[in-house]
This record gives structure tokens, sequence and C-alpha cells, in this order.
């Protein structure tokens, strides 16, 4: 009964009601949204990289060692020597090693070197793989794979032609235009940094480089001249000629024609596999271990080689480490969308308050009908419950209509798969406590309706 008058009350007063119920149910849509993002964006964090069990580096920061080698933020300090990253993927334990070669960029997007190992090998969320699109990896130095969020930004498709440029900025005055590359296949999406990224071979990278007639600091380190000296002479026991080579090759290095002196030299070097210029240098490795048992112990024998200076890193707690810094971003976002249901219920009590008084005589006629003040606390407290549960019911619809039918924008524009579903436990227990909350708030006008007299609104004012 008490429901069937608190319905039949707000009736009447249509556009106050109306009011309250959209605030409160755009309180609770902003509420639910931001939870759901937030599981989403942890979820999708956690989720960058699965089934790696190192990753290795140069001497550094964990922490900006995953940033630069899992979300292509920063650059590295240095760079690995190849037969660094040949030892790492020979040693015992070790299932697979993915190496990474970065440093170049695409019109904002980084461009990643790698084998093509590394579509089949690398996973990300719940040990997922990647997956094509369309097209194909690439199968020498001239082709590029991108991924889905670059396609899409940039409008390309198989076939389209780029050219990457030094560095990593959205802007850069130094364009590789002299080895252009041609698209040959695009990414899934995938919802991780894997979308943002253009891969090519490690070969592409050295060809980069190779023909660059600028030094690149990010680029495979100068030879050594210690080896250098020791190379030629080794060269000279078998050939006289090779003093005068290699004069000649330095020459032609220095006046910015890589291509004059380089293709014997560079043969030689992929013939014997030896660390030098042929070889592109490695920014990141990843591994995968056939027992994780031995990650820690392999971790601890890569941070204490003598040979060269690295750092390996277990991706798990160095992502928790990361997301203990962000975490304050969803914080906030959480703080502010219970600010923004607090004035939703403060919108309602100021509706209620404000009703009173022009229902003043309403309230007295029907004390004198026979009322007592606990129907008419009940009554008020009635309205509340119902002005919240409204809120609550259409604040969840309308975020389950935008999830349906934003599923897909949302994932291809900002990485977030946000299925509609229904409520979580925490959820509910979110929605409960708001209704709470509302029944809480109700009942401050109600105590005031239930403390006023019988006269009180039948009595004439002058």
């Amino acid at each position: 009964m008490i429901v069937s008058l608190a319905l039949k009350s707000l009736r009447n007063r249509k556009l106050t009601a109306t009011l309250t119920v959209l605030s409160i149910a755009l309180s609770v849509l902003l509420l639910l949204g931001v939870e759901r993002v937030r599981e989403q964006a942890r979820e999708s964090f956690a989720a960058a990289v699965s089934g790696t069990d190192l990753i290795v580096g140069a001497r550094g920061n964990p922490v900006h060692l995953l940033l630069y080698a899992v979300f292509h933020i920063g650059n590295a300090t240095n760079n690995i020597r190849w037969d660094s990253y040949q030892s790492l993927a020979t040693r015992p334990g070790v299932a697979w090693a993915l190496p990474l070669a970065m440093g170049d960029s695409h019109r904002g997007f980084r461009v990643v070197g790698t084998s093509t190992e590394f579509f089949t090998l690398f996973r990300y969320g719940d040990a997922q793989s990647l997956k094509m699109a369309e097209g194909s990896p690439f199968s020498n130095d001239t082709q590029a794979v991108l991924g889905a969020e670059v396609a899409r930004q940039l409008r390309y498709t198989l076939g389209s032609a780029l050219v990457l440029a030094h560095g990593a900025g959205e802007v850069s005055f130094i364009k590789h235009d002299e080895h252009p590359f041609t698209v040959t296949g695009v990414l899934a999406p995938t919802g991780t940094p894997v979308d943002r990224a253009v891969y090519i071979s490690l070969e592409g990278v050295h060809a980069l480089h190779d023909e660059d007639t600028v030094a690149d600091p990010l680029a495979s380190p100068p030879p050594d001249p210690l080896r250098t000296r020791a190379d030629k002479a080794k060269a000279s026991d078998h050939d006289g000629h090779a003093d005068a080579e290699g004069h000649a090759d330095h020459e032609d290095h220095a006046n910015a024609e890589p291509h004059a002196g380089h293709e014997s030299h560079a043969d030689e070097n992929r013939h014997d596999d030896h660390v030098g210029a042929a070889n592109p240098s490695i920014t990141a490795v990843l591994l995968g271990l056939t027992s994780r048992a031995a990650a820690l112990s392999l971790q601890r024998s890569i941070n204490e080689l003598p040979t060269e200076p690295l750092t390996a890193i277990l991706p798990g707690p160095t992502l928790l480490e990361v997301w203990g810094m962000v975490g304050m971003v969803e914080k906030t976002l959480f703080a502010l969308s219970i600010l923004v249901l607090g004035v939703g219920l403060a919108g309602m009590l100021v509706a209620l308050l404000t009703s009173l008084n022009e229902r003043r005589r309403e309230m007295s006629i029907l004390r004198a009908i026979g009322a007592r003040p606990a129907h008419i606390f009940a009554l008020i407290m009635g309205e509340a419950g119902v002005l919240t549960a409204a809120g609550i019911g259409l604040g969840f619809s309308a975020l389950y209509v935008m999830q349906s039918l934003g599923e897909t924008w949302l994932q291809e524009r900002f990485g977030l798969f946000l299925p509609p579903r229904w409520p979580t436990p925490d959820e509910l227990a979110l929605m409960a406590l708001v209704a709470l909350a509302g029944i809480l708030i109700g009942a401050l006008p109600a105590y005031r309706s239930y403390r006023r007299s019988l006269a009180d609104g039948l009595t004439p004012r002058v």
C-alpha cells in the first residue's frame, strides 16, 4: 500500500521525479562504467605479455626495461650485442628466444624488428596467440606487418608503402627514404601494445641503418677498434690486399656510400656469424623457458654475466610494480565517480526537501483521514526508495545498451574489450550501497514530515 501511494504521489510530480531519477541514473552509469573500465584496464595491462618467462635488456631499471620492451614507452639506455643474444638463445633450459630491435618509428608508431617466430611464439592475455587479420608475416627485409591500430588509424591496406623514420617521435627530420617497406600483413586486434606497432625483420633493421647516412645512437654500436684491427690483421694473413680493401671500405663509409664496400664484409659476417656491422644490435630479448621453476636461477645468472652487463626481469612482478605506480589514476577515477554519485543523491535530497513545503497540506489531510506519523514517514521513505531503485535500474540499463552498441568501437579505438554482461558481485554490492544511501538520505525529509503536527498545513498563514 505504501509503495502504491508513493508511486501515485510521484506521478503527481512527474517533472521533479523524472529529473531526480535521471540524476541518479547518470551517477550509477558513471560509477559502474568507470568500475568496468578500471577492471578492463587492469586486465589489459596484465595481459600485455603472457607466456614470457624472462625479459632481458641492457643493464638498467627493471621497470624501464618492461616499459620499452613491452609497452614501447621510452628508449633503451643501451643495446645487447648479437653474440650475447645467441648465448641467451642457446642456454640450457631456454625453449625459445625472441629478439626485439627498436629505435625507429612511423608517424608516431614504434617500429619493432624481430623474427618471424614472433607471430607464432608471442602470447598475450590468457595465453592467446597472435592472428593475422589479413595477409601474411614478412619474408624479406622490405616487408612489414602492421598492428591493428596502426592499420586503422593510418588506413593502410595490403600493398601500402611506408617509409620509416629515425627515432621514436611523431615528427622526425631523418627518414629512411632509400629503403621503403611494403605492407604484407595486418594483425588482428589484441587490445595490447601489439596493436600500436609496425613489425619488420631484423634484416630490415640492419638494412635501414646500413644505408643510413647519419649516425644512429640507437642502431648497432660502432665496431670495437681492437676487434677491427685484429680482424684486419687476420685477414691480411690470407690476403695481402686486405688492408687496402679495409681502408677503401672505411673511406666509403665516411662518405655515406654504404653499399660501396660492405657487401663482401656483410656476407663474411653472415657466414661466420660473429658480431659486427652486419648483425643488428638487439634492444631486448623475450625468453620462454622449458621449466618456469628455473626462471629465478636463470635470471640471477644473466644478471651476473661477466661478458656484458644485462638485466633480466620476471614480467609478472614487474607488471605489478608498474601498476602500483599508475594505479593512482584508477583510484582517482573511482573517487570522481563516487563524488558524482554523491551529487546525484544530494539532488534527490533537495528535491524531497523542497517538495515537503509544497506538500504540507497534503500530509495534514492524510493525517486527518487517519494516517499516523509512521505512515507519513514510510511514505516519504518509500518515495526515496522508488526514486533510487528507478535510478539504479535506468543507469544499469543505459550502461548495458551503451556497451552493446559501442563494444566494437571501444575495442578498435581504445583497445578495451567491454562486452555487455550482467553485474558482477562487486557491482551488485555497489548498487546495494547506492540503494542504501538513497534510503538513508530519504530519512531526513521523512523525519521532518513525521515531526509535523496534524494542524501544520491546515492552519492558514497570514
